[in-house]
């Protein structure tokens, strides 16, 4: 046991001691978190072992156990439901889809993984969300992938040491998801790419998937008294281990973490599915092993069960020899399940996993509920730990110091542009607004045939951004989910109220331009370190806003994940405050929806929203230098009074297409419009009243949309919306002549679709 188990010196150690232990042991606990481990220990008169230590380190870390968040979220996120919610405080949340069906859905981060390793850490963050999902008991049939680097020219002269390029980390990540999902047969659909200088020392890594499944057929992450675990799934090999408390800390500029990255195995994964979506019938609770492993997988399904557990180690199978029962605990391998079954199932269960070649090894049993639950780990049948779990889920909770920013927003004086052609051909080949073809196309996003409409869409070989992707998951039914992702940190720098509610704001206006209305919402909050206290002023004001939403819209969020820490000890800066948003919209028949696509010559081109001197964080303030100025706003309840009229619109038949005005505004959104139909377009801004004209082509005012109105049903469209006291206003049309043609008093613009397209699509060209 000496050889393998070491009992860690610590109820007599000093709070030097504690600290350096924990620096050595990689546990990334604080003082007073040292010292209430010490005081367990005392109370109980010994030392912890080494696998004990560890797996304490695993539940308390950040990311297992929300401790600077918490408080934050059950103030403003986790307060939020529906009727239609069905589980939200588990892995995935589980939303009612129709009478007898629920998708599932969850988001996650992986950013330090990515920052040391791109293509396994952007991989297994796949693998991780896939898990999620299916330890619920669904099917997994969509990925989504929201992406934030820095700038891919950015000066290789400039960056930090140990810093890796952005565009090294960009193709690393873009390669292992679609690597990962293009290998299980699951369409990477939906998603975003941002580029930021504020990402160059920490990227991002949001990657989220849904499912669905019978609402009969939910499984809880739960143990069961008196039952079998079973660990089933790839052998437990050494990566993977500290990724908990990796995540937890900031990233350095040495790679000392990188057996901190997990090895994905897609190949495995595939079956592995099957294997679990057959075998649902004997299993009783299932939690899938990510962070902190078999540890955290253990310890929650039998907080949720309160029961106790027995564990034998020696029984796990291993990738390679000589690791130490520690190890074992904490890896977090992936492609491994836990689950929890009647012992009269057990023949059953292991039968099915061996017939898909699939490793399924009893490991341990559950004990009965006593009022004084333990967790007990044998290895070689000697008793190497025991904890409570009332000490070990007893987790830290803080109330972060936080400072939140003073914001005095004003509009900024600039000049009109010299040459608006020139303007416009430069924004479509920012790299935050160019097609991003690329990228999808290394994306194998239509199999499993259920992806309606596309994440690009149009004539063939002239295609478009969609706004949302819709996907119609079940055989016999023409209901279907709509997808999106959402944030621009441009707007959350520089106000972070303002700029979550944008996300959300933006994700419903996605939702509703491809026919579906918004259902509910996924968060992965991504920010600095928790311990600064404008960071924690920033997350404040961002989750107050997301509630502000939420609330407001009658929209829940259902699934979500804080990643704190991302920033670089050689930068010294957090990257720009991150709320990631995935919005889901549910459609009643997918054969009734909108594309992005304009349609027919001749058809008018009407705007939906007001627009406004609101150009702080926009793509032209960018693109021509000039800081400051006024973020857009948002207000949920003309939002939502604008999104019911123009579905109302739609389902009349009224609309041939649609898209939402965001980054670039009026200007790119139109662009992308005609490019995608390969027509033309002639604008007379002059209906937008009298701001001037680069205001009105480049603002990026919230909660509005262009649309192409089918020219018999114009009058009954405009007399609907102006009923409904929603602001509407012609300007322009479609035509043959393959030009845009933009009038604004003595301002004129023409410029061909070849151009437009030309410049919008090869800006990812040279790589």
């Amino acid at each position: 046991m000496n050889d393998v188990v070491q009992h860690i010196r610590l109820r007599d150690a000093s709070d030097d001691e504690l600290m350096q232990l924990s620096e050595h042991l990689h546990l990334s606990l604080s003082l007073e978190e040292m010292r209430r481990i010490k005081r367990y220990f005392r109370e109980r008169g010994r030392d912890p072992t080494d696998i004990e230590l560890q797996s304490i380190a695993q539940a308390w870390s950040e990311h297992c156990c929300y401790k600077s968040s918490r408080r934050i979220l059950q103030k403003f996120i986790l307060s939020t439901s529906s009727e239609a919610s069905i589980c939200v405080d588990e892995d995935a949340g589980v939303v009612e889809f129709d009478d007898e069906h629920a998708y599932v859905v969850a988001f996650e981060s992986h950013n330090h993984p990515s920052a040391i390793e791109p293509y396994g850490g952007a991989a297994t963050g796949i693998g991780g969300v896939v898990r999620d999902v299916v330890c619920m008991g669904a099917q997994p049939i969509a990925l989504i992938d929201p992406l934030f680097f820095g700038p891919l020219e950015y000066p290789h002269e400039n960056l930090p040491k140990g810093v890796k390029h952005p565009r090294y980390l960009f193709e690393g990540v873009i390669a292992g998801i679609s690597d990962y999902g293009n290998r299980i047969g699951i369409p990477t659909c939906a998603g975003m790419v941002f580029f930021d200088e504020g990402f160059i020392g920490n990227c991002i890594v949001n990657v989220g998937c849904v499912g669905i499944m019978k609402k009969s057929d939910i499984i809880h992450s739960i143990a069961y008294p008196d039952e079998v675990l079973v660990l089933v799934g790839g052998p437990t090999g050494r990566d993977g281990i500290h990724g908990v408390t990796f995540a937890s800390a900031k990233l350095g500029a040495e790679e000392e973490f990188r057996s901190a990255v997990q090895l994905g195995d897609p190949i495995r994964k595939e079956p592995l599915i099957h294997a679990i979506l057959e075998a649902r019938e004997f299993i009783g609770g299932m939690k899938d092993l990510g962070g902190g492993g078999l540890s955290c997988a253990v310890i929650e399904m039998c907080a949720a069960g309160k029961c106790s557990a027995d564990i034998h180690l020696e029984r796990v199978t291993l990738k390679e020899e000589g690791m130490l029962p520690w190890e074992i605990w904490i890896s977090e391998s992936q492609e491994r399940f836990l689950i929890c079954t009647a012992r009269e199932n057990v023949a059953e269960l292991i039968e099915i996993f061996e017939n898909w070649d699939i490793d399924a090894s009893v490991i341990g049993e559950t004990g009965k509920t006593n009022g004084n639950e333990k967790i007990r780990v044998f290895y070689n049948e000697r008793l190497i730990y025991e904890l409570e779990l009332a000490f070990i889920t007893n987790t830290p909770i803080y109330e972060r110091k936080r400072k939140t920013r003073t914001i005095k927003e004003k509009e900024v004086e600039f000049h009109a542009p010299h040459s608006y052609e020139e303007i416009i051909l430069s924004m479509l080949k920012m790299h935050n607004i160019a097609s991003k073809e690329y990228v999808v196309r290394r994306y194998d996003f239509d199999v499993r045939a259920s992806t309606v409409i596309k994440p690009i869409h149009g004539i063939i070989g002239c295609e478009t951004h969609s706004d949302a992707v819709v996907l119609k998951p079940l055989e016999n039914s023409f209901r279907g989910i709509a997808l999106t992702a959402d944030v621009n940190p441009s707007y959350t720098r520089l106000n972070p109220f303002w700029g979550a509610a944008s996300a959300v704001d933006e994700a419903c206006r996605n939702i509703v331009a491809v026919g579906a209305r918004p259902h509910a919402f996924a968060d992965c909050l991504n920010f600095g370190s928790p311990e600064r206290d404008y960071v924690m002023g920033d997350f404040y004001e961002c989750c107050r806003a997301l509630g502000f939403m939420s609330s407001a819209l009658g929209t829940p969020f259902v699934s979500g994940n804080v990643s704190f820490y991302n920033e670089n000890e050689a930068t010294g800066e957090p990257i720009p405050p991150t709320p990631s948003i995935i919005g889901i919209g549910i459609c009643d028949d997918v054969r009734y929806c909108i594309t992005v696509d304009a349609k027919m010559p001749s058809n008018p081109l009407y705007i939906i929203g007001n627009t406004k001197n609101e150009l702080g964080g926009s793509a032209y303030f960018r693109l021509i230098g000039v800081e400051g100025g006024i973020v857009p706003r948002t207000s949920p309840r003309e939002l939502r009074k604008r999104m019911d009229a123009l579905l109302d619109v739609m389902r009349e038949g009224f609309v041939v297409s649609c898209h939402d005005i965001s980054e670039g505004g009026l200007a790119v959104a139109v662009c992308e419009m005609i490019s995608g139909g390969d027509l033309g377009a002639e604008i007379d801004l002059g209906a937008l009243g009298e701001l001037r004209s680069d205001i009105k082509l480049f603002s990026e005012t919230n909660s509005r949309w262009i649309v192409e109105v089918k020219r018999s049903k114009e009058d009954d469209f405009v007399h609907e919306m102006t009923r409904r006291g929603v602001f509407v206003r012609r300007i322009g049309e479609l035509k043959r002549d393959k030009s845009l043609v933009i009038y604004d008093g003595e301002n004129e613009v023409n410029i061909s679709i070849n151009a437009l397209r030309e410049a919008w699509r090869n800006a990812f060209g040279a790589q």
